[in-house]
């Protein structure tokens, strides 16, 4: 399904205006994230942020902080 929208000004960014039946598709509600990654073919993609998976990779982004010399060893 495609759906079409413009780019707008609000204050003194430009943003963009989802139709409700994109939010509904993308099962998301007002105040949550949402995630532009860039294809292989150079379009962008828009998904819903996964608040649990969010939570394990800051996780997994601490320990590797903590262990950052471990692991530099264990990578030789």
């Amino acid at each position: 399904m495609a759906y079409t929208t413009k780019v707008r000004k609000i204050g003194n960014s430009l943003g963009v205006i989802l139709p409700k039946e994109a939010l509904a598709d993308l099962q998301v509600e007002e105040g949550q994230a949402l995630y532009l990654t860039k294809a292989a073919d150079g379009s962008l993609r828009v998904t819903a942020g996964d608040d649990e998976f969010a939570r394990q990779m800051a996780a997994g982004q601490d320990l590797m902080n903590r262990y950052r010399n471990t692991l530099k060893e264990l990578a030789k």
